[in-house]
């Protein structure tokens, strides 16, 4: 099982079977291009249909590289699943959620950042959606090249908008509307990375710092699981499925409540049978994570397909049916089984062939995670949607996810600098000639993780142990303490798509509108 699971791990991610990803990559959307001219032969403009439901394609198949590695980049990076496992699990449930919740109608202006109702010329309408449709697919692909995961939303929004700006003017904007999504630039990661930090750090105080893990373990880990299943059973009812099954925000609540109890009783019982065998050490701990991370991935990506797939279909899904009218401008519109095929099918594609890559850098490059940290991220996840959704604030998922991954980095440097700092103030003052008779213990302290070395600063004050250190060897420790444990070269670059996402998208949308017009006209 190992041995076939690393060769798809390989075959995914390696290099060499780049071009053969492509190449599916191409066949699908051939695929799209041959079976929408099988049908639209007579229509008018049935060519410019056929094209756009290539771009809507190509959009899906980004969006499943780029946007999908949020969901499962944890669970993956902490050895939860396995690169393969996380990404044939996300693309059953990104398709599942897609064409299961994914909804009969879908608005075509995403946020109502646009009013193309005062657009004089009815055709530019399908110029525009066209435009934005490719714009945003076309940034998502090179941000998913960089290895920065952007919003997809933010995105197809930036589209919409340089495109509706090239169609009518800066009027044609909403530009309070815009003001909410760049606030929630700042809004998103820092809601999410501080609710992840503080999980995390409850989980330290109440667990991974007692002498006997186990037992804490079998008191908090319940607990913790039911919250997460009250916040994703609850995330699921107001986001996943609300196309499905329309609930308030109190009946989703109960739902969650609900949920979370039968989870309490389960996991507790599954605690008290592991405690007899478990290490009493946070390898032991992060045991009890695995499935929960594996669920939180699974109902990720089915919520995620739900709701985003609109990124992709909803464009397309205007041009269809303004085609279809002959020409106008279309604000919902009905999805087609054939538009939610391009897209649900569009995801997973994307997701299997290009997703590994920034699956990775969430995962593993950002900051090292363990499975505790990962239960956080997803935790973060869940919980920030919901606050967010019940105080009106417009946040980002991507956002969210990258946010919680920063979170728990920082709090692992500011935990280890803290006790860097303690550890000084008791060896100033000793004199080092003592050094060779401590060496050991500083060679232990050196290798140790954060939590072995408040152990052994503790046992330190304890035992009253001495520990000199000439003026060389403090700034050797120093280095130590220094050591990154966020890449501030990925921060710098996320945090530099991030910002650049609508500007970049919508420049790009303005150039294909007037070159579509130039063609069409």
């Amino acid at each position: 099982m190992a041995r076939s699971t690393s060769f798809l791990d390989t075959l995914l991610s390696s290099p060499s079977t780049e071009r053969y990803r492509v190449g599916l990559s191409v066949l699908f959307l051939l695929g799209v291009w041959l079976t929408v001219g099988s049908f639209s032969q007579g229509l008018p403009n049935s060519m410019l249909l056929m094209a756009a439901a290539v771009i809507g394609g190509y959009m899906a198949i980004n969006i499943g590289a780029n946007d999908v590695a949020n969901n499962v980049g944890p669970a993956v990076g902490s050895g939860a699943l396995s690169l393969g496992a996380a990404v044939v699990l996300a693309a059953i449930f990104e398709a599942s959620g897609a064409l299961i919740a994914g909804g009969d109608v879908v608005s075509t202006i995403k946020g109502g950042i646009i009013d193309p109702t005062t657009l004089e010329d009815p055709r530019a309408f399908v110029w525009l959606m066209t435009a934005a449709l490719l714009a945003g697919a076309l940034w998502l692909n090179l941000a998913t090249w960089m290895g920065a995961p952007v919003s997809t939303t933010h995105s197809i929004v930036g589209g919409v908008l340089g495109a509706g700006i090239a169609a009518g003017g800066w009027a044609i904007a909403d530009w309070n509307v815009m003001g909410k999504i760049v606030a929630s630039w700042v809004i998103s990661p820092v809601l999410g990375g501080v609710l992840a930090a503080l999980f995390l750090y409850a989980i330290k105080r109440t667990v991974l710092y007692r002498q006997d893990l186990v037992s804490s373990a079998r008191t908090f880990v319940p607990w913790l699981v039911a919250i997460m299943a009250w916040a994703f059973a609850t995330y699921l009812m107001v986001k996943g499925v609300k196309k499905i099954v329309k609930v308030d925000m109190i009946e989703a609540t109960g739902i969650g409540f609900a949920v979370a109890a039968v989870v309490f009783f389960v996991m507790r019982t599954v605690v008290s049978r592991r405690a007899a065998t478990m290490e009493n050490s946070a390898a032991g701990v992060n045991s009890l994570f695995t499935w929960p991370l594996i669920f939180a991935a699974a109902l990720l990506s089915f919520a995620h397909g739900a709701n985003d797939v609109a990124n992709a279909i909803g464009p397309l899904a205007a041009i269809n049916d303004a085609i279809q009218a002959g020409g106008g401008v279309v604000t919902s519109a009905r999805i087609p089984l054939w538009v939610m095929l391009v897209g649900a099918i569009g995801l997973a594609v994307g997701l299997m062939l290009f997703g590994p890559r920034l699956i990775k850098t969430v995962g593993s490059e950002i900051t090292e995670l363990d499975k505790t940290r990962a239960f956080c991220i997803a935790l973060s996840a869940a919980l920030t949607v919901i606050v967010a959704s019940q105080l009106g604030l417009p946040v980002s998922s991507t956002h969210i996810a990258i946010g919680g991954v920063f979170g728990v980095g920082f709090l692992r440097e500011y935990l280890k600098s803290n006790y860097a700092t303690q550890l000084h103030k008791i060896i100033e003052h000793h004199d080092p000639a003592e050094q060779e008779r401590l060496k050991p213990f500083l060679d232990d302290f050196r290798n140790a993780s954060v939590e072995e070395m408040e152990y052994l600063l503790k046992q330190a004050k304890k035992k009253k142990q001495q520990v000199p250190l000439s003026k060389s060897e403090r700034k050797r420790l120093k280095k130590i303490y220094k050591e990154e444990m966020v890449k501030r070269s990925h921060l710098f670059r996320i945090a530099a798509a991030w910002i650049i996402t609508v500007p970049a998208s919508a420049l790009m949308a303005a150039f294909l509108f007037f070159a579509l017009r130039g063609l069409m006209v």
